[in-house]
């Protein structure tokens, strides 16, 4: 099955963002994972939220091709805790975790629910 796609929630420079309420995390993305298009990792951050009653593992995935070279520093896996939990993740290298295509991938541990958000972070200088 294909992933999921998430858009990104753009922050405004010299303004604000009213806090968007995320993306579900349901059976579907646990299975699928999630898919952010179009993405500028280093001006990428996550939030996740997780409800289930244990803590649960978000894996950002290494990328592939040959603008990932440092891939080989694998993924990233960050433990959400039970709950209530939230952990924001980023921003992010492009040479370590862009995919072919310019995308990113998100996979989340069995059982985790919640939601995430994906931010996109302005240009400084704004």
């Amino acid at each position: 099955m294909p992933r999921t796609a998430v858009s990104y929630s753009p922050l405004v420079a010299n303004g604000h963002l009213t806090s968007p309420a995320g993306t579900t995390i349901d059976a579907t993305l646990v299975t699928n994972g999630v898919v952010i298009n179009g993405v500028d990792p280093e001006r990428t951050l996550l939030r996740v939220n997780n409800t289930a009653t244990g803590a649960k593992n978000v894996t950002v995935k290494a990328g592939a091709g040959r603008q990932s070279w440092l891939a080989g520093s694998g993924d990233y896996v960050q433990a959400v805790g039970a709950n209530t939990g939230s952990e924001f993740l980023g921003p992010f290298t492009s040479a370590r975790f862009q995919q072919r295509g310019s995308s990113m991938f998100v996979d989340f541990e069995s059982g985790f629910t919640g939601t995430i958000t994906v931010l996109k972070l302005p240009k400084a200088g704004l």
